[in-house]
């Protein structure tokens, strides 16, 4: 039985640095493989507020040439009512055709070092705007993650790779890309990414004591269910603008 990763803090060793990661403790990882294919397009989905899937690069692709650890089978919720945003508190100069490696990192700390029982994030977004799955049990399924402690049920976790303080702003390849995400992956349950969803903590090390209620915006950032500084000053401002942009590409011009 691997553990379930609890949110705890970590660091991620990245060429010779070192970095403070809000979530993860990482080490370094095979060989990178290169971006590998072209990424592969997953099903529409129709509906009165629905949106487009983005494209999404496999976690087959960027795991290429790497033996998997084991895990425990795959759990999945009803559906997902909610989006919490993080990032991996890591370097933001990197080059995008990097990121495979880059996961491959994250996934050999949370997977392999800390014997977490996968890789947190539903889903991870470079600086390029390219979305990558993260935890494996299909994208396009409701997939508990271990990315938001209290509050993994009936969510995804999207985490941008990059950290985003203050001073640093988001991409707009990046905040397309976790809006047009977003817009697709709520909608397969008709959630609208401006609406304020009630979530249950699972856990007391959340900020919430287990078994309270409480509200939150579809998209939220990790911090508002878990005291951490992620998803960084900046990330947490793009928030509305997000929200909007979600809402918009799933035809909800209006409230």
């Amino acid at each position: 039985m691997r553990r379930v990763w609890s949110g705890l803090p970590g660091t991620l060793l990245l060429g010779v640095g070192v970095v403070v990661l809000a979530a993860v403790l990482t080490r370094s990882g095979p060989p990178a493989a290169g971006p590998g294919a072209a990424p592969t397009a997953v099903r529409a989905t129709t509906g009165a507020h629905t949106a487009p899937p983005p494209r999404i690069v496999r976690r087959a692709e960027w795991m290429a040439g790497v033996k998997p650890y084991d895990r425990d089978p795959v759990r999945y919720a009803d559906r997902v009512v909610a989006v919490f945003l993080h990032h991996t508190d890591s370097p933001n100069g990197y080059d995008c055709a990097d990121t495979p490696r880059i996961i491959r990192f994250i996934y050999a700390g949370q997977a392999g070092s800390k014997e977490w029982d996968d890789i947190g994030y539903n889903f991870l977004v470079d600086r390029c705007g390219t979305v990558y799955e993260g935890r494996a049990g299909g994208v396009d399924r409701p997939v508990v993650g271990a990315h938001t402690q209290g509050f993994n049920q009936r969510t995804a976790g999207i985490a941008a790779i990059g950290t985003f303080t203050e001073d640093v702003p988001v991409p707009r390849a990046m905040a397309d890309s976790i809006a047009a995400l977003a817009a697709w992956k709520l909608g397969l349950s008709g959630a609208d990414p401006r609406a304020t969803v009630r979530l249950t903590s699972s856990n007391s090390l959340s900020r919430f004591k287990k078994g309270t209620s409480a509200d939150f915006h579809a998209i939220s950032g990790h911090r508002d269910g878990y005291e951490t500084y992620c998803p960084g000053e900046s990330l947490m401002a793009a928030l509305p603008a997000i929200r909007e942009k979600a809402a918009h590409l799933q035809g909800r011009d209006h409230p």
